[in-house]
């Protein structure tokens, strides 16, 4: 009997050919486009493109009657509101810059998704992410590796998975690039094949986190002082929200020479201000682990470490956790580490865990 795969459909190329794949070798395969917010959510208007837009949803349902599949949409907005537009507001407001898109996957897609998904008596969920999913024999962990088209890798915002997630996760695009998936669309004839992918923050897309916090929320982020980083006062700042650090435009005053922002300061509200040398440290602390790889460390460990997305992993050692916290030790200091963004480390294209950066 064949296996049954809940197809996460986002309305995009990627997750369109993931189904496709699914049916090809085999599976007994449905669609599914989550329903996250809706545009006067998150303060747009009804014209305005989002990734769960109604064009979105009605890609997704062309590309599942064209492959001959269910389609459904259930509604998270809720778990979304709470875990993933929720948490981004506090994390700003605390002075941290946030992922997101990790939180979405995280809360929604490989974890309220898959329970639906196995209680409707589903074997696994499928994504289009391009990451693949392998499994050690001798250490009986299943395991995270980059996909094949490494200028498209997404093991960055999956980092978090569980074993008993990647047990019952389904990766089709791990072992192809984007343009043979665009290629596989054409030929195929999905609506989406030509469609552009999606950028920027999928509930912010403008890109204006303090506008969105402020206006849409209506959640303050006082005024403060711009500091120096012996404390010296330089000016004002219009609220923690509106800067992130390694930020050089949009401070508002003027110096003698470039100034960045070092850090903030949630508990005194304000920004620190300094020299582009100011922003390198060869040492962090990671918090919120998941290993993935290895089910502990007991010693140190050499691993590439990504502090960004788009950033190329820089060699560092992993100290074993201390109270939950891990110390990471890079080889050359790195600029800009972040408090809130996620570090995530490699042991060449497996993924061995990752973290908070605090």
């Amino acid at each position: 009997m064949a296996k049954k795969v809940m197809a996460a459909m986002s309305g995009g190329v990627d997750s369109a050919v993931a189904a496709l794949l699914l049916l090809e070798q085999g599976y007994e395969v449905s669609g599914v486009t989550l329903k996250l917010f809706s545009n006067d959510d998150i303060g747009l208007d009804a014209v305005t493109r989002t990734c769960c837009s109604l064009s979105d949803v009605e890609d997704a349902r062309s590309v599942c009657h064209k492959l001959g599949i269910e389609h459904f949409v259930y509604n998270f907005g809720d778990r979304f509101d709470r875990d993933v537009i929720g948490r981004f507001a506090d994390c700003y407001l605390s002075g941290r810059t946030p992922n997101p898109c990790i939180d979405c996957n995280r809360y929604i897609k490989f974890d309220a998704l898959l329970e639906r998904a196995l209680l409707l008596g589903f074997d696994h969920i499928a994504t289009g992410h391009y990451a693949r999913i392998g499994y050690d024999e001798a250490a009986g962990r299943y395991l995270l590796k980059k996909s094949a088209d490494t200028a498209k890798d997404q093991t960055y915002v999956l980092y978090n998975l569980t074993q008993e997630q990647l047990k019952h996760t389904l990766f089709p695009l791990g072992g192809m690039t984007k343009s043979a998936v665009r290629a596989l669309a054409e030929k195929n004839g999905l609506v989406n094949a030509g469609k552009p992918d999606s950028q920027d923050i999928c509930f912010v897309p403008d890109g204006d986190y303090g506008h969105f916090i402020e206006d849409v929320l209506g959640r303050a982020s006082p005024p403060g002082d711009f500091v120096d980083t012996k404390g010296n006062v330089l000016g004002r700042h219009k609220g923690l929200i509106h800067y992130t650090v390694g930020q050089r435009r949009g401070i508002g005053l003027s110096f003698d020479r470039p100034k960045y922002v070092v850090a903030k300061n949630a508990e005194t509200n304000t920004v620190v201000l300094g020299d582009e040398e100011d922003l390198y440290a060869d040492t962090m602390n990671v918090h919120d682990l998941n290993l993935i790889s290895v089910a502990g460390l007991d010693r140190p460990y050499r691993a590439e470490v990504k502090t960004r997305y788009s950033q190329k992993a820089a060699p560092a050692t992993l100290y074993p956790p201390a109270g939950g916290v891990m110390r990471v030790v890079f080889d050359r200091p790195q600029r800009a580490l972040t408090p809130g963004q996620s570090a995530v480390f490699y042991d060449g294209d497996t993924v061995i865990g990752g973290g908070i950066i605090g």
